[in-house]
């Protein structure tokens, strides 16, 4: 055996470890792709962009093609290992009869546990250095959610599953309940090839969407996104949209809960995934009384935490603003009609006209 085929085997071992290694640290699955992707992704980010579908996002735009070219983000990166981890909690209650209950508090099953992004990075950190320890070599950078990065393209072409037409990553075995984290590494690894998609005509994930928010399939207009409008707009959900917002108060599943691929889906066996403070079927009304020094308490450690108080409150003003009419209900809004935030006290005023109209 000559020299490089030698230290191809090698990589092949090595490769094969990290996949063992990722599973013992929790990971549902770890596959190897290329650092760069097709050249048409960036005609199809440009002309996303160029539409405004991502929003007030303007780190999306200020970052542009850096996002499709890992090996730019990270000088000296030749692979890219792509990660998977199961969140969805088995435990809490049935969503659609939190839906389905207009009085309740809807919470995007991904946010009812423990920040993700420190849970990943944490084990992302620790299979790095593993890797690290086998090969001296080793230059690494982890992120998860935490950098300009393609993460579902650079997935999909790992072979981690496909982008369906809601523009998450679906797994043809798993589903898509899971979170992506990437070890950026400067080691030739042998690639995974990646998979054909499998959505077919099959289109519950737009039909479902509250805000038609899908408006083509892999394409979704952020501006319309009920996860964007309730977690990453910065103000008050403009209100065209707010009756369509229902009683999702953080993020939103529909479109997931809607697929027939989530059939196969995999609860999570990570405990910080695990339902904290009983905010899988709680009332607006709890949550909303809140007050700040509660909230801060309650959603330490927790993705909640990030969007902040008055966030918060304005999004259960407007899940309030939907719910059936009650008096206690008008009570509670009421009560912060002289808020000093002016995102709450547009919330509140809008959601005392809706509790007015439904007497």
């Amino acid at each position: 055996m000559n020299e490089m085929s030698g230290q191809n085997e090698n990589y092949r071992h090595l490769a094969r470890q990290i996949k063992a290694w990722a599973q013992e640290l929790g990971f549902a699955e770890a596959r190897i792709t290329r650092a760069e992707l097709p050249v048409e992704a960036e005609a199809t980010l440009a002309a996303w962009l160029a539409e405004g579908c991502h929003g007030e996002m303007e780190y999306m735009a200020r970052h542009g093609n850096l996002r499709l070219r890992p090996a730019e983000l990270v000088p000296g990166t030749l692979r890219v290992i792509s990660l998977r981890m199961h969140y969805w909690p088995e435990e809490a209650a049935a969503s659609d009869a939190v839906l389905a209950d207009s009085s309740r508090a809807y919470i995007s099953r991904y946010a009812l546990g423990r920040d993700y992004h420190k849970v990943l990075r944490n084990r992302l950190q620790k299979l790095a250095e593993r890797i690290s320890v086998h090969e001296p070599s080793h230059q690494f950078r982890v992120f998860t959610d935490s950098a300009p990065l393609a993460e579902v393209a650079l997935a999909a072409q790992a072979g981690q599953g496909w982008r369906g037409k809601h523009t998450l990553l679906l797994n043809k075995q798993q589903g898509s309940l899971f979170f992506l984290g990437e070890i950026l590494t400067n080691l030739p690894l042998p690639e995974d090839d990646s998979e054909v998609g499998h959505c077919g005509r099959c289109t519950r994930c737009l039909d479902i969407c509250p805000t038609a928010a899908i408006v083509a399939p892999y394409k979704v207009d952020a501006r319309r996104c009920i996860s964007y409008l309730t977690i990453e707009l910065k103000g008050v959900i403009p209100e065209p949209l707010r009756p369509l917002i229902g009683n999702r108060v953080y993020g939103c599943d529909d479109c997931q809960l809607a697929c027939p691929w989530n059939r196969f889906a995999v609860p999570t066996a990570e405990a910080d995934f695990a339902v904290r403070h009983g905010l899988d079927d709680v009332c607006l009304l709890e949550l909303f009384a809140w007050d700040e020094a509660t909230f801060q308490q309650r959603m330490a450690g927790s993705p909640i935490y990030r969007i902040g108080y008055a966030k918060w409150l304005s999004n259960l003003a407007i899940g309030l603003g939907n719910a059936a009419y009650d008096p206690a209900i008008v009570v509670a809004l009421q009560q912060r009609q002289e808020d000093d935030n002016d995102w709450v006290r547009e919330s509140v005023i809008w959601a005392l006209q809706r509790q007015a109209e439904g007497r």
